[in-house]
């Protein structure tokens, strides 16, 4: 089953998932002695000055450069220089997993998708146990027990899994796809999203309610790991760990169907962008979340299998790159 911090930060952007989320409160207590194990060693600090991986797929007459974002940061990093920068304003297109959405528009898309039509509220869907251990949880957040009762529970987990993020500094607003929006704008370039709100959150919606479960019910057993690993995972991508994250991501996608829907067949989907828009003179800076680029089914993976190969792995942690080309 996923780290939820993991697919926060780095499969979705779910802008706003916070809305239905309450106040947060008191500042939680620390998040406990017990870090997330980590599948790799972990760097011994955050760089001041992040060098994330930046990939370049290229033909004739088309370049895609390839970057990972993280969805949500801490205020004060420093990534968008160097190689990214120079890319970026080299791209007459920017390509994000979703535009933006206006805050009214996306409500309204929560409202019809993330909130419960059944009239159960979602502590009645969870077992006596499973409740206990809910309404435990969200009491060590400084949360009133029924703060989540309307929502479905897919959503009460992402929002929950937020909160400790939060609090430990990590903004929805400084995530690497909204500054690169921003700058996109400045810009005048055009964007590009790959994907609507309304496909972004039925990726959620749409799973099986006992799947949803279990979704949330992991998120309560490990919400006191969610800070430590979230600054694990933002240390590989700083440093351009690509391995490490992957491992990351391999340990933390282990039920089969949300490890399907929400990286597997979103890679594929996007392969098949990727090979249209080859057809097409132009320079394009693609930015999805740093999950999809890393790990076996990474979409650099998939696109090897659809008949492209890379050109040799060059990784330089001043410029770290690797290149990709048409066969």
């Amino acid at each position: 089953m996923p780290r939820n911090w993991l697919l926060t930060a780095l499969l979705l952007p779910l802008y706003l998932s916070l809305t239905a989320c309450p106040a947060s409160g008191e500042e939680s207590a620390s998040a406990g002695s017990n870090a997330v194990p980590a599948p790799a060693p972990k760097p011994a600090t955050m760089p001041d000055d992040a060098d994330p991986a930046l990939w370049v797929i290229r033909d004739e007459d088309t370049t895609i450069y390839l970057f990972g974002t993280v969805h949500i940061l801490k205020p004060g990093m420093t990534w968008f220089d160097e190689a990214v920068k120079d890319s970026f304003e080299a791209s007459d297109e920017l390509v994000v997993e979703m535009i933006k959405p206006d805050p009214a528009a996306m409500a309204k898309v929560i409202g019809d998708m993330a909130i419960d039509k059944t009239g159960i509220s979602l502590r009645d869907k969870l077992t006596e146990a499973d409740r206990t251990k809910y309404e435990a949880a969200l009491a060590r957040l400084n949360l009133p027990v029924a703060s989540f009762d309307p929502l479905d529970p897919w959503f009460a987990s992402v929002n929950i899994s937020l909160i400790p993020l939060m609090r430990n500094g990590y903004a929805s607003d400084q995530g690497a796809d909204d500054e690169l929006q921003a700058q996109a704008k400045a810009r005048s370039m055009q964007i590009t999203g790959l994907e609507t709100p309304e496909q972004q959150l039925g990726f959620f919606d749409n799973l099986p309610e006992d799947v949803q479960i279990r979704f949330l019910n992991f998120t309560i057993d490990t919400i006191d790991e969610a800070a430590d690993g979230m600054e694990q995972m933002v240390i590989e991508w700083a440093n351009a760990h690509v391995e490490q994250l992957g491992e990351l991501m391999n340990a933390g996608l282990e039920d089969k169907i949300i490890y399907d829907t929400l990286l597997v067949n979103r890679n594929k989907s996007w392969a098949e962008w990727v090979e249209q828009r080859m057809a097409q003179p132009g320079t394009v800076f693609m930015a999805v979340g740093a999950g999809h680029l890393a790990g076996d089914s990474s979409l650099q993976a998939v696109l090897a299998k659809r008949g492209w190969s890379p050109n040799g792995w060059n990784i330089d942690f001043y410029q770290p790159r690797a290149f990709i080309s048409l066969q």
